[in-house]
Protein backbone atom coordinates (compact mmCIF):
# COMPACT_ATOMS: atom_id res chain seq x y z
CA UNK A 1 0.00 0.00 0.00
CA UNK A 2 1.29 3.47 -1.09
CA UNK A 3 -0.29 6.60 0.37
CA UNK A 4 -0.45 9.95 -1.59
CA UNK A 5 0.24 13.28 -0.56
CA UNK A 6 -3.50 14.03 -0.08
CA UNK A 7 -3.55 11.21 2.19
CA UNK A 8 -5.09 9.01 0.59
CA UNK A 9 -3.85 5.48 0.31
CA UNK A 10 -3.77 2.57 -2.64
CA UNK A 11 -5.46 -0.57 -1.53
CA UNK A 12 -3.48 -2.37 -4.11
CA UNK A 13 -1.56 -1.66 -7.62
CA UNK A 14 -3.65 -3.07 -10.24
CA UNK A 15 -3.44 -2.07 -13.95
CA UNK A 16 -6.78 -0.69 -14.85
CA UNK A 17 -8.30 0.45 -12.07
CA UNK A 18 -7.31 2.26 -9.15
CA UNK A 19 -8.70 1.55 -5.25
CA UNK A 20 -8.10 4.41 -2.99
CA UNK A 21 -8.91 4.68 0.89
CA UNK A 22 -9.20 7.91 1.97
CA UNK A 23 -8.66 9.36 5.48
CA UNK A 24 -12.66 10.31 5.82
CA UNK A 25 -13.33 6.40 5.24
CA UNK A 26 -14.59 6.36 1.98
CA UNK A 27 -12.88 3.92 -0.75
CA UNK A 28 -13.15 5.34 -4.76
CA UNK A 29 -12.72 2.67 -7.41
CA UNK A 30 -11.85 4.44 -10.72
CA UNK A 31 -12.16 2.34 -13.91
CA UNK A 32 -8.58 3.57 -15.44
CA UNK A 33 -9.03 3.28 -18.97
CA UNK A 34 -10.02 6.71 -20.33
CA UNK A 35 -8.18 6.05 -23.65
CA UNK A 36 -10.31 3.52 -24.36
CA UNK A 37 -13.52 5.18 -22.85
CA UNK A 38 -12.88 3.07 -19.80
CA UNK A 39 -13.69 -0.50 -21.73
CA UNK A 40 -13.45 -3.54 -19.91
CA UNK A 41 -10.60 -6.19 -20.64
CA UNK A 42 -10.15 -9.77 -19.39
CA UNK A 43 -7.50 -8.64 -17.05
CA UNK A 44 -9.75 -5.81 -16.06
CA UNK A 45 -12.49 -8.14 -15.39
CA UNK A 46 -9.78 -10.01 -12.71
CA UNK A 47 -8.71 -6.87 -11.55
CA UNK A 48 -12.45 -6.15 -10.21
CA UNK A 49 -11.86 -9.17 -7.84
CA UNK A 50 -8.43 -8.36 -6.75
CA UNK A 51 -9.51 -4.82 -5.77
CA UNK A 52 -12.91 -5.74 -3.88
CA UNK A 53 -10.79 -8.37 -2.07
CA UNK A 54 -8.27 -5.50 -0.84
CA UNK A 55 -11.69 -3.42 0.07
CA UNK A 56 -13.58 -5.68 1.85
CA UNK A 57 -11.15 -5.70 5.17
CA UNK A 58 -10.19 -2.10 4.51
CA UNK A 59 -11.82 -0.59 6.88
CA UNK A 60 -13.98 1.35 4.31
CA UNK A 61 -17.46 2.99 5.44
CA UNK A 62 -18.51 3.00 1.50
CA UNK A 63 -16.89 3.15 -2.05
CA UNK A 64 -17.54 5.62 -4.67
CA UNK A 65 -17.19 3.92 -8.30
CA UNK A 66 -16.37 5.93 -10.85
CA UNK A 67 -14.67 6.62 -14.61
CA UNK A 68 -11.85 8.17 -15.31
CA UNK A 69 -11.42 11.12 -17.33
CA UNK A 70 -14.44 13.21 -18.64
CA UNK A 71 -15.50 10.91 -21.21
CA UNK A 72 -17.31 7.82 -19.64
CA UNK A 73 -18.35 5.58 -16.68
CA UNK A 74 -17.71 2.09 -18.68
CA UNK A 75 -18.21 1.64 -22.14
CA UNK A 76 -18.39 -2.08 -21.59
CA UNK A 77 -16.16 -5.04 -23.17
CA UNK A 78 -12.95 -3.73 -25.69
CA UNK A 79 -14.18 -4.63 -29.09
CA UNK A 80 -10.18 -5.13 -29.59
CA UNK A 81 -9.99 -8.14 -27.40
CA UNK A 82 -12.71 -9.56 -29.07
CA UNK A 83 -11.17 -11.52 -31.05
CA UNK A 84 -8.71 -13.15 -28.01
CA UNK A 85 -12.33 -14.33 -26.69
CA UNK A 86 -13.69 -16.15 -29.84
CA UNK A 87 -10.49 -18.26 -30.07
CA UNK A 88 -10.97 -19.96 -26.65
CA UNK A 89 -12.11 -23.21 -26.51
CA UNK A 90 -15.74 -23.25 -24.08
CA UNK A 91 -13.69 -24.35 -20.71
CA UNK A 92 -11.26 -21.42 -21.39
CA UNK A 93 -13.87 -19.13 -21.90
CA UNK A 94 -16.34 -20.36 -18.96
CA UNK A 95 -13.20 -19.87 -17.03
CA UNK A 96 -13.05 -16.40 -18.30
CA UNK A 97 -16.80 -16.00 -17.85
CA UNK A 98 -16.82 -17.03 -14.22
CA UNK A 99 -13.98 -14.81 -13.37
CA UNK A 100 -15.80 -11.83 -15.17
CA UNK A 101 -19.20 -12.00 -12.73
CA UNK A 102 -17.41 -12.82 -9.83
CA UNK A 103 -15.19 -9.48 -10.05
CA UNK A 104 -18.67 -7.59 -10.62
CA UNK A 105 -20.45 -10.27 -7.99
CA UNK A 106 -17.40 -9.56 -5.29
CA UNK A 107 -17.96 -5.71 -5.79
CA UNK A 108 -21.92 -5.53 -5.30
CA UNK A 109 -21.20 -8.45 -2.05
CA UNK A 110 -19.00 -5.81 -0.68
CA UNK A 111 -19.97 -5.14 3.07
CA UNK A 112 -20.37 -1.67 3.16
CA UNK A 113 -22.41 0.61 0.88
CA UNK A 114 -21.39 0.90 -2.90
CA UNK A 115 -22.39 4.46 -4.93
CA UNK A 116 -21.79 4.38 -8.93
CA UNK A 117 -20.99 8.04 -10.17
CA UNK A 118 -22.11 7.35 -13.66
CA UNK A 119 -20.97 10.35 -16.65
CA UNK A 120 -21.32 9.26 -20.35
CA UNK A 121 -22.33 5.67 -21.62
CA UNK A 122 -22.65 2.73 -18.68
CA UNK A 123 -23.04 0.30 -21.65
CA UNK A 124 -22.83 -3.63 -21.85
CA UNK A 125 -21.03 -4.46 -19.01
CA UNK A 126 -20.48 -0.81 -17.91
CA UNK A 127 -24.02 -1.41 -17.25
CA UNK A 128 -23.54 -4.41 -15.23
CA UNK A 129 -20.60 -2.91 -13.26
CA UNK A 130 -23.02 0.19 -12.34
CA UNK A 131 -26.07 -2.47 -11.44
CA UNK A 132 -23.28 -3.71 -9.17
CA UNK A 133 -23.84 -0.67 -6.65
CA UNK A 134 -26.33 0.08 -4.11
CA UNK A 135 -26.48 3.69 -5.43
CA UNK A 136 -26.39 5.44 -8.66
CA UNK A 137 -25.87 8.89 -9.65
CA UNK A 138 -25.98 10.32 -13.30
CA UNK A 139 -24.68 13.27 -14.69
CA UNK A 140 -26.79 14.76 -17.80
CA UNK A 141 -24.38 13.02 -19.79
CA UNK A 142 -24.67 9.56 -18.60
CA UNK A 143 -26.47 6.83 -21.24
CA UNK A 144 -26.94 3.28 -20.29
CA UNK A 145 -27.22 0.58 -22.42
CA UNK A 146 -27.95 -2.85 -22.37
CA UNK A 147 -26.26 -3.83 -25.22
CA UNK A 148 -25.29 -7.49 -25.42
CA UNK A 149 -27.79 -8.26 -28.00
CA UNK A 150 -26.02 -5.68 -30.27
CA UNK A 151 -23.13 -8.10 -30.53
CA UNK A 152 -24.83 -11.19 -30.85
CA UNK A 153 -25.18 -12.11 -27.32
CA UNK A 154 -27.98 -11.88 -24.60
CA UNK A 155 -29.11 -9.85 -21.36
CA UNK A 156 -28.16 -12.42 -19.00
CA UNK A 157 -24.71 -12.05 -19.15
CA UNK A 158 -22.48 -10.64 -15.81
CA UNK A 159 -25.59 -10.66 -13.75
CA UNK A 160 -27.36 -7.88 -15.67
CA UNK A 161 -30.59 -10.07 -15.92
CA UNK A 162 -31.20 -10.87 -12.45
CA UNK A 163 -30.35 -7.33 -11.25
CA UNK A 164 -32.23 -5.38 -13.85
CA UNK A 165 -34.92 -7.08 -13.48
CA UNK A 166 -35.52 -6.35 -10.18
CA UNK A 167 -34.14 -3.09 -10.18
CA UNK A 168 -36.67 -1.71 -13.00
CA UNK A 169 -39.51 -4.77 -13.11
CA UNK A 170 -39.80 -7.29 -15.90
CA UNK A 171 -41.21 -5.48 -18.43
CA UNK A 172 -38.93 -2.62 -18.66
CA UNK A 173 -35.86 -4.67 -18.23
CA UNK A 174 -37.68 -6.78 -21.34
CA UNK A 175 -37.78 -3.74 -23.38
CA UNK A 176 -33.97 -2.49 -22.61
CA UNK A 177 -32.82 -6.18 -22.95
CA UNK A 178 -34.46 -7.00 -25.98
CA UNK A 179 -33.95 -4.06 -28.02
CA UNK A 180 -30.44 -2.65 -26.64
CA UNK A 181 -31.68 0.89 -27.04
CA UNK A 182 -29.73 3.47 -24.79
CA UNK A 183 -31.57 5.39 -22.09
CA UNK A 184 -31.26 9.32 -21.62
CA UNK A 185 -30.14 10.31 -17.59
CA UNK A 186 -33.82 12.05 -17.66
CA UNK A 187 -35.40 8.60 -18.55
CA UNK A 188 -33.42 5.82 -16.18
CA UNK A 189 -34.03 8.42 -13.23
CA UNK A 190 -37.75 8.21 -14.57
CA UNK A 191 -38.14 4.66 -14.17
CA UNK A 192 -35.64 4.19 -11.36
CA UNK A 193 -32.76 2.93 -13.38
CA UNK A 194 -30.64 5.71 -11.47
CA UNK A 195 -31.37 7.36 -7.65
CA UNK A 196 -31.65 10.50 -9.66
CA UNK A 197 -29.46 12.77 -11.89
CA UNK A 198 -27.19 15.98 -10.71
CA UNK A 199 -25.42 18.67 -12.53
CA UNK A 200 -21.78 17.27 -14.30
CA UNK A 201 -19.63 19.40 -12.54
CA UNK A 202 -21.29 18.06 -9.38
CA UNK A 203 -21.86 14.56 -9.74
CA UNK A 204 -18.89 13.42 -7.63
CA UNK A 205 -19.15 15.73 -4.90
CA UNK A 206 -22.89 14.84 -4.63
CA UNK A 207 -21.70 11.06 -4.40
CA UNK A 208 -19.09 12.13 -1.48
CA UNK A 209 -21.97 13.92 0.59
CA UNK A 210 -23.96 10.31 0.41
CA UNK A 211 -20.55 8.58 0.87
CA UNK A 212 -20.36 10.73 3.90
CA UNK A 213 -24.09 10.98 5.09
CA UNK A 214 -23.17 7.10 5.05
CA UNK A 215 -19.92 7.02 6.73
CA UNK A 216 -21.67 9.39 9.86
CA UNK A 217 -23.84 6.38 10.98
CA UNK A 218 -23.21 2.85 13.12
CA UNK A 219 -20.84 0.46 10.88
CA UNK A 220 -22.26 -2.38 12.28
CA UNK A 221 -26.21 -0.32 11.33
CA UNK A 222 -25.26 -0.10 7.46
CA UNK A 223 -23.58 -3.79 6.91
CA UNK A 224 -26.44 -5.05 8.47
CA UNK A 225 -28.61 -2.64 6.85
CA UNK A 226 -26.82 -3.60 3.39
CA UNK A 227 -27.05 -7.73 4.43
CA UNK A 228 -30.86 -7.33 4.48
CA UNK A 229 -31.38 -5.75 1.80
CA UNK A 230 -29.48 -7.78 -0.44
CA UNK A 231 -30.37 -11.19 0.97
CA UNK A 232 -33.98 -10.37 0.96
CA UNK A 233 -33.62 -9.70 -2.25
CA UNK A 234 -32.65 -13.53 -2.53
CA UNK A 235 -34.77 -15.18 0.00
CA UNK A 236 -38.30 -16.89 -0.79
CA UNK A 237 -40.93 -16.32 1.57
CA UNK A 238 -41.79 -13.05 3.63
CA UNK A 239 -40.82 -15.52 6.97
CA UNK A 240 -37.25 -16.34 5.79
CA UNK A 241 -36.83 -12.24 5.56
CA UNK A 242 -38.32 -11.47 8.79
CA UNK A 243 -35.81 -14.36 10.32
CA UNK A 244 -33.29 -12.20 8.24
CA UNK A 245 -33.81 -9.43 9.75
CA UNK A 246 -34.65 -10.58 12.99
CA UNK A 247 -31.06 -12.06 13.48
CA UNK A 248 -29.57 -8.88 12.26
CA UNK A 249 -30.86 -6.77 14.80
CA UNK A 250 -30.83 -8.84 17.78
CA UNK A 251 -27.04 -8.72 17.02
CA UNK A 252 -26.59 -4.87 16.64
CA UNK A 253 -28.28 -4.51 20.46
CA UNK A 254 -25.30 -6.32 21.79
CA UNK A 255 -22.63 -3.72 19.71
CA UNK A 256 -21.35 -0.78 21.24
CA UNK A 257 -22.93 1.56 18.62
CA UNK A 258 -26.35 1.06 20.02
CA UNK A 259 -26.02 2.19 23.11
CA UNK A 260 -23.42 5.10 22.62
CA UNK A 261 -26.25 5.92 19.83
CA UNK A 262 -28.81 6.44 22.73
CA UNK A 263 -26.78 7.91 25.23
CA UNK A 264 -25.71 10.37 22.60
CA UNK A 265 -29.28 11.16 21.67
CA UNK A 266 -29.79 12.13 25.38
CA UNK A 267 -26.91 13.68 26.09
CA UNK A 268 -27.65 16.08 22.90
CA UNK A 269 -24.51 15.65 20.84
CA UNK A 270 -23.23 13.69 17.81
CA UNK A 271 -22.70 9.99 18.42
CA UNK A 272 -19.01 8.59 18.42
CA UNK A 273 -19.52 5.18 16.39
CA UNK A 274 -17.08 2.73 16.38
CA UNK A 275 -18.39 -0.36 14.62
CA UNK A 276 -17.59 -2.79 17.82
Amino acid sequence: MTTTETGSTTLVELETVLVELRTDGVAVLTVNRPERANSQTATMFREHNDAALALRDSGARALIVRGAGDRAFCSGFDLAEVDAIQRMGVREFLFFQEAATGGLAAIRDLPFPVIAAIHGPAVGGGLALALAADIRLAAPTAKLSCAFVRVGLSCGELGTSYLLTRLIGYGRAAELGFTGRVVEAAEAARIGLVNRVVPSEDLFAEADAVAAAIAANSPGGIRMSKRALLRNQEVTSYAAALELENRGQALLTRAADMPEALAAFQERRPPRFTGR
